[in-house]
């Protein structure tokens, strides 16, 4: 994504789409968390599984008590820390 496409925290103040935008893809992630094995969260400890987890729980669930800086924060840099690990245990799958 080119900085000129990047969204700022203000935008998710401001713009209810782009908020809940932000809100159904990290959803999306913790649902495909929910739906891995637990032999597989065990074999890759790197990643707290239990905590995307929960947040998945909170926006599907408790979306009412969504924080905008906690949503920015998993969006600034919990997803780009999460990326390459995800991409890393893909490939071995795929080996």
């Amino acid at each position: 994504m080119n900085n000129k496409d990047k969204h700022t925290y203000e935008e998710i103040l401001d713009d209810p789409i782009i908020f809940y935008g932000f809100v159904k893809h990290v959803e999306i992630i913790g649902e495909a968390v929910y739906m891995l094995t637990k032999e597989f969260r065990d074999n890759h400890p790197g990643i707290e599984w239990e905590v995307i987890e929960g947040m998945r729980h909170v926006l599907v669930h408790g979306y009412y008590k969504i924080k905008p800086k906690q949503l920015w924060n998993t969006i600034e840099r919990d997803i780009p820390e999460l990326k390459p690990l995800i991409e890393q245990y893909y490939s071995e799958l795929n080996d």
